[in-house]
């Protein structure tokens, strides 16, 4: 994918008496109309009333609907002319051209047939909109019992696709499904009184009467109680017996039908390169070796007498390293984000207007939860961000750990590129939201090794525990081709992980799960990473005495998310304009 990003050179430069935008506007603007009707999540956060009240659709009619429809915009896309585009709209041709592409191969392996994984999926979807949506008015409340109202037929769209990945053998192993039972029983069984569903009907404002309130509590708790829990014990059964005798015996998803395209798609997918699976493993291997040889060098200085296992045994027992209380570990998390704030001015030039807060993981979910997670905010409807920490099991959850993922989930990770991206002025919605994991998550890996240039990690262990960060993103690709691409067990996945990371046992065990059941997407943190870094280094050397970190990081974040090809042409155009200063 090759195109100039931006009219910086006289070379690169269109005319711009010729330049037509009119016809490529009105394809995106129908598409992005088409979109938010397909999505009444993203529509709902865009403003859109009505959306609140819906779910997606995602049966065999929708879908193929669907594909029709990109099929469509891809012919009207091609019928454009690139000539008579300007800058900008061939950076919008390019990137829709690679989105409509993207959707409708995904449509085409029909992926809603694995409608869940280990630590994802439909059933937690109202889960997730339950903390994030605003509640202001009795309105408000009206939808969100409406969206109630709506999730059986939403569980049984999904239970009708799941069924038809166990009927066709594109189905999850058996050690996911056994994992997902037991959580899916966990909901089909909690107490309606607390269900957190009823969360955002308890977020009403004192405004509203405390009768009328009270009198939307008892309405929604009549729905879960006489329609969602019998849609969530029917999910349960279904786990139970149809989908788990029937899952897969082998993890690697090279096994399912049509493995042997589907796995190097996914790749390409979540990485936006052409690399394959045998080339993404050869650069984990060798970025354990880089990392490991800088660890051992952070050991020395500590002074520790011992090897590395012995050194790990004393990272994950001294109790110094651990916080003694839930809310122990969030005041960290909260002082570190804290600090990180106030050097952000220095190392960028724009900054968001979007705050963030620090959140605990939601109590429901936080035993097969990952560690750390950022929830987007929506400027639009007076959100703000969330770092979600993990506060279940503190044994497993280590201070030294605590900058690095600060840094990643918070700012300047997830929370910064996002909100920028959220902000971006005269920058198309359907780029603003894309969702391009190599972006967002290398940036995120990025931001961890940005703070130590910021000065945010304050001693060795800080130091060990990010570079123990960056040795189990450089691990995921080494384990996630081993297992789907070479067929690696879990023991051999996991080998990596233990010799070389001091990640607690329980997050090993969570993310080889999470691994096995999402394929491909643990491969884009690395990729994304190393990126950005060789552009930062190139841009450096072209540039010497005049180069600027703050300018480079707003030309890698102010057009939002974007394939890593765009992104190079976007720096080298960058790089063209700062010579010509």
């Amino acid at each position: 994918m090759r195109l100039a990003l931006l009219a910086l050179t006289a070379a690169l430069s269109a005319s711009p008496a010729l330049a037509d935008d009119a016809a490529l506007n009105r394809l995106i603007a129908d598409y992005e109309t088409w979109s938010l009707s397909q999505n009444p999540i993203l529509a709902a956060d865009q403003g859109d009333r009505a959306a609140l009240s819906r779910l997606p659709d995602n049966s065999p009619p929708a879908d193929a609907a669907r594909l029709a429809r990109l099929k469509d915009f891809q012919a009207r896309l091609k019928a454009t002319p690139a000539a008579e585009l300007s800058e900008e709209g061939r950076i919008n041709q390019e990137f829709l051209a690679w989105a409509l592409e993207r959707q409708a191969e995904s449509l085409a392996f029909d992926e809603a047939r694995m409608p869940f994984s280990s630590d994802g999926g439909f059933h937690w979807t109202m889960g997730y909109l339950a903390s994030s949506t605003p509640m202001r008015s009795v309105a408000d409340a009206r939808a969100w019992i409406d969206r109630l109202n709506a999730t059986p037929a939403y569980y049984a769209t999904e239970i009708a696709n799941a069924r038809r990945g166990a009927k066709s053998g594109f189905t999850q192993p058996r050690a996911t499904v056994e994992q997902v039972i037991a959580l899916a029983k966990e909901q089909a069984s909690a107490a309606v009184e607390t269900d957190q569903l009823l969360g955002p009907i308890d977020r009403l404002p004192d405004s509203i009467s405390a009768s009328e309130r009270a009198a939307l509590r008892s309405e929604a708790m009549a729905v879960i109680r006489d329609k969602i829990r019998p849609a969530q014990a029917q999910f349960v059964t279904f786990l139970e017996t149809e989908y788990l005798p029937k899952a897969r015996k082998s993890l690697a998803a090279r096994s399912l039908p049509g493995g042997e395209r589907y796995y190097p798609w996914l790749v390409r997918q979540y990485t936006t390169t052409d690399l394959t699976p045998d080339q993404i493993h050869q650069n984990g291997l060798a970025e354990v070796a880089r990392i490991r040889r800088e660890m051992d060098a952070v050991i020395a200085e500590t002074g520790f007498k011992g090897d590395f296992a012995s050194f790990q045994t004393y990272l994950r027992t001294d109790p110094q390293f651990y916080a003694t209380s839930r809310e122990d570990l969030l005041e960290k998390a909260s002082e570190i984000a804290k600090r990180i704030d106030d050097q952000l001015p220095g190392w960028f030039a724009t900054l968001p207007r979007l705050t963030y807060g620090v959140r605990p993981v939601p109590a429901a979910i936080e035993k097969g939860y990952t560690t750390g997670r950022y929830f987007s905010g929506n400027p639009k409807l007076g959100v703000a961000g969330g770092y979600m920490v993990n506060t279940y099991d503190l044994p497993q959850r280590p201070l030294y750990e605590l900058p690095a993922l600060t840094l990643h989930e918070a700012v300047p990770g997830h929370h910064l590129q996002i909100a920028l991206g959220q902000e971006a002025e005269g920058v198309p919605l359907f780029r603003r939201e894309a969702d391009v994991g190599a972006f967002t998550e290398g940036w995120g890996l990025y931001a961890e090794k940005l703070g130590s240039e910021m000065g945010i990690y304050r001693n060795a262990y800080e130091r060990f525990g990010r570079l123990s960060y960056e040795m189990w993103r450089a691990c995921r690709l080494v384990a996630d081709t081993g297992i789907h691409w070479k067929g690696w067990s879990l023991d051999q996945a996991r080998e990596c992980f233990i010799k070389n990371s001091a990640l607690s046992p329980l997050n090993i065990e969570v993310e080889l799960a999470r691994y096995v059941s999402w394929p491909g997407q643990a491969l884009g943190y690395k990729t994304g990473e190393m990126k950005i870094v060789e552009l930062r280094e190139k841009a450096r050397k072209a540039l010497g005495g005049t180069f600027d970190i703050r300018r480079f990081h707003d030309a890698v974040l102010l057009d939002g998310p974007m394939p890593l090809s765009m992104l190079e042409e976007r720096v080298d155009a960058w790089i063209a304009a700062e010579k010509g200063k």
